[in-house]
């Protein structure tokens, strides 16, 4: 078996619109597409004792014990093989279940589908299942505990922390999205100029200079000492003999630890003597070079969690320990407390496993005991100097008995400090009473808390303090999102969008959009290329200056990693016509109807879906939305659109020469298609159809149709506007009309302006494309025969595994199955192609340049017409001598 290839989908997706974190992995099975399950010997036996778990498996049978049945039964490996890839990583501790496996439309080869929680994980198990099933299928021995602790290291790795993953758990109950801005906790949440960032808990509202305090212990305490805060009696010191002058000034016992630092490193506690002072002195010294020396309070520590300067939580924190039982030894005691369900790896659980390492064996030696020493029954033994999660300390909620006093100095203490996220640590007896009645004391105030010890205390009740990040965030009548209006189909989608996203700039708007031909912000293109994948989505909705987003989405983008937003405002569908089948197992115009499907499933249910009722694939999509659908028509007696008109439904037509926009059986014309330069005067009905869908998006937005009618009749087609567009150069001998039609259908929608064009005799330069079918350039050859008088063949720049003189052939067979007399002539370099043409250029006459790389065809085309504009400056000025 061989894997093709596997890609990770982050977004809604052709598989799901629901589950967006699915791998979907291209298998070829080769020999064992002759073998199934039920005809290997042993295999089924062998499968149910590696993985006698998977008896939860309920397949298709749909009940425990439903997949070992189609097993047993005989099923194909790409199928064992999901299923495989879904147990391991549930052994390791993730929570999955959905797979699918499908045909690729070759023969053997499959997509492999299954969900992830992280994707590294994902494609780890996605090898490690293939691995796994040639094992069971020769019989041979495999270990899986490695696989199983590679991914739970990896999972540990790549994920979230859990105060990070709290918060956006919280944001995404509440439909704000996010994005992960590095492999670590730098996360944003919502979208262009209403977006908030965080850091762990630290937010893009926390002060810089409260969080610098808060890491500097020798600020904090004195700013706490300042406002008659308890705090215990200290020095700061950074030598031995330093240390020696702080331990006899404040007495034994005392607390050592580094004047910055997190989660309890080189802190020591309870330190009695001079000898353990220097080992902690140094210990401290290894996280700052400064070291505080602290009186030692007496009591329990408790954490105090301060949000948006109100108190949320507050919990006792216990240090990792064990209580004896008079006949288990220190080992076997940390074992037992290990076997706690509620214990992992790392942050994998609630409480994290104990582990021993140094701290642990020093603080037995003090106490003249080892691993393998029995402690008697009920004996209390600490194994950590600090009582922190991570270190697998236990917590226990509080929050309700904290006394108002207490609570009125964490509050106060945060405004002291100036965090709108803070954790004070506090050691006292008894926090149900004032400090000053305990003699406790505060210890540290800590920015970028961790919030894991109140929503999963081991003890106590869950505090979601998550929802109060959000509302300090997001407060009542705040949004997360910006507008969305998402475009697919397979012709028509970039006009589309550049005409939406120029009538939301008129509207005052700060527009950010993606089209084939680069990322636009504010009209500015800040990346080139052909930028209608998720990535480039994501790129507009990162920017802090965008509140308006416009995004074209094609297949390649969708199949290859699903979308680069969960949900849109609007989602147009222009067309499906059949344009890249074959690829990326994608073979019928049904399937390529489906993954364009995906635009209007994401809309919110508020939203709007705006669909072509002139395409019978497109206007069946309706059925799958779960949002309002507006349609758009040419043809005023469509009857899908007179059973929208009687429920009062929205739409756009063009009737009578207007392009006009109707609710229920009430019109509003717009404008004279005339009127709109894209139009050319109404004589591209593509460029109609492709209005009508962007006039209907700024209605159903809330623009005026004074807005919508400004807004088209001042888009005008050029090179810097709809670059390849219907770009047309007036030479003076001869015109060239630029597009980028690449496909048989965008050809035949050009064919109709051609023909309604002045200009004889017509030329066109055209060319295969790779990655389409034999019959597809078949096709493009035999529309150019009926569209042109003469014919230039070119090559395209990318060839996508075909030869130029294979895709030559298929055009020119296309065009000899209509024309065998048709005047073709061959030049592969699509520059000589275009110096040709004009070199070579009749009176009169009109060049069509149908062109893949648009912005290399426009800079020669504008040479070649500044070029003609010097001449003829040159030329006049010898006729008319005084005009310079």
């Amino acid at each position: 078996m061989k894997i093709r290839e596997i890609n990770a989908m982050r977004g809604p997706n052709y598989w799901s619109i629901r589950r967006h974190n699915l791998i979907v992995m291209v298998l070829d099975l080769e020999d064992m597409e002759q073998r199934p399950t039920n005809s290997i010997d042993g295999f089924l036996e062998r499968l149910k004792a590696m993985f006698p778990t998977m008896y939860e498996h309920r397949c298709s049978v749909g009940e425990p014990g439903g997949f070992f049945q189609r097993v047993e039964e005989g099923t194909w490996m790409g199928h064992v093989i999901e299923h495989i890839a879904l147990e391991i990583q549930s052994l390791a501790g993730m929570d999955v279940g959905f797979g699918r496996t499908r045909g690729y439309g070759e023969d053997g080869v499959y997509n492999v589908v299954f969900d992830f929680i992280e994707e590294k994980v994902g494609r780890y198990a996605a090898t490690a299942s293939v691995r796994i099933a040639e094992a069971l299928i020769n019989g041979t021995e495999y270990d899986l505990a490695p696989d199983i602790q590679e991914m739970r290291e990896i999972r540990e790795k790549e994920r979230l922390g859990p105060s990070t993953g709290s918060i956006i758990e919280e944001a995404v109950s509440r439909g704000i999205p996010w994005i992960r801005l590095n492999r670590y906790s730098l996360c944003q949440l919502g979208y262009g100029a209403n977006q908030k960032k965080i850091q762990a808990t630290v937010t893009s509202q926390t002060s810089s200079i409260g969080v610098e305090v808060a890491c500097d212990k020798e600020d904090t305490k004195f700013l706490l000492e300042q406002a008659e805060v308890p705090t215990p009696k200290g020095e700061i010191i950074r030598t031995t003999a330093g240390l020696k002058e702080a331990v006899e000034y404040v007495g034994y016992p005392v607390v050592i630890k580094p004047i910055s630092g997190n989660h309890g490193r080189g802190i020591t506690t309870n330190v009695t003597n001079l000898e353990d002072a220097l080992i902690a002195f140094e210990a401290a010294q290894k996280v700052s070079r400064s070291v505080i020396v602290e009186k030692y309070v007496v009591g329990e520590d408790f954490r105090l969690l301060v949000i948006n300067y109100k108190l949320v939580a507050a919990a006792k924190r216990t240090a990792a320990h064990v209580v004896g039982d008079g006949k288990s030894t220190v080992q076997q005691l940390i074992d037992k407390v290990n076997a706690d369900p509620r214990r992992g790896y790392g942050h994998e659980k609630v409480l994290t496993q104990i582990d021993i390492n140094d701290l642990t064996l020093g603080l037995l030696e003090e106490k003249g005991l080892t691993v393998d020493s029995v402690i008697p029954k009920g004996e209390f033994l600490k194994l950590k100097d600090t009582a922190n999660l991570s270190t697998g300390g236990t917590s226990e909620d509080v929050t309700d008995i904290v006394h108002p006093d207490n609570v009125f100095m964490a509050e106060r203490i945060a405004k002291i400090i100036d965090l709108d996220i803070c954790g004070i640590d506090i050691m006292t007896t008894d926090i149900s009473k004032p400090l000053s009645e305990t003699g406790g004391a505060v210890l540290e105030v800590n920015a970028g808390p961790g919030f894991r010890m109140h929503v999963a205390p081991a003890v106590g009740l869950p505090r979601n303090v998550a929802a109060n990040v959000i509302d300090m965030l997001y407060p009542p009548g705040s949004t997360a999102r910006i507008p969305i209006i998402a475009v697919t189909g397979t012709n028509g989608k970039t006009t589309t969008t550049r005409l939406i996203a120029h009538m939301a700039k008129m509207k005052g708007y700060k527009v950010g959009y993606t089209t084939s031909d680069g990322v636009y912000i504010q009209n500015r293109l800040l990346m080139k290329g052909d930028c209608t994948g998720p990535a480039s989505a994501e790129f507009v909705l990162k920017d802090p200056t965008v509140d308006f987003a416009v995004l074209e989405s094609a297949r390649g983008g969708i199949l290859r990693a699903g979308l680069g937003f969960k949900k849109c405002d609007v989602g147009i569908v222009t067309n499906v016509a059949a344009d890249h089948l074959g690829l990326k197992g994608i073979h019928t115009i049904d399937q390529l109807a489906k993954v364009k499907g995906v635009i209007p499933e994401t809309v919110l249910p508020d939203g709007y879906a705006i669909l072509n009722a002139d395409d019978e694939r497109v206007y069946d999509m309706h059925k799958q939305v779960n949002c309002n659908v507006a349609f758009f028509t040419m043809d005023e007696n469509n009857p899908r659109i007179n059973r929208h008109v009687r429920r009062g439904g929205i739409y756009a037509l063009y009737e009578n020469g207007y392009i006009t926009i109707c609710k229920g059986e009430w019109k509003m014309r717009v404008t004279k298609a005339v009127n709109v330069p894209l139009t050319f005067d109404g004589r591209a009905p593509f460029m109609i159809q492709n209005v009508l869908p962007a006039v209907l998006a700024g209605y159903v937005r809330g623009f005026s149709i004074e807005d919508i009618r400004s807004a088209i009749e001042s888009f005008i087609p050029s090179p810097s506007q709809t670059p390849g567009r219907l770009n047309l150069f007036n030479f003076k001998d001869f015109q060239i009309l630029l597009d980028y039609a690449h496909n048989p259908a965008g050809l035949r929608a050009l064919q109709k302006l051609v023909e309604r064009m002045d200009g004889k005799p017509k030329v066109g330069i055209i060319a295969g494309i790779g990655d389409r079918r034999v019959e597809d350039n078949n096709e493009i050859g035999r529309v150019a025969a009926e569209m042109f008088d003469e014919i230039i063949i070119r090559q395209d720049r990318h060839l996508r595994g075909q030869t130029p003189e294979a895709l030559i052939e298929m055009i020119h067979d296309g065009i000899k199955s209509v024309d065998k007399k048709k005047k073709v002539t061959i030049i592969q370099s699509e520059k000589e192609a275009i110096t040709h043409a004009i070199a070579n250029a009749k009176k009169g006459s009109l060049i069509i340049l149908c062109s893949d790389v648009v912005p290399d065809a426009l800079n020669l085309v504008m040479k070649f017409k500044e070029e003609e504009s010097d001449k003829l400056y040159e030329f006049s000025k010898k006729d008319i001598p005084n005009l310079e």
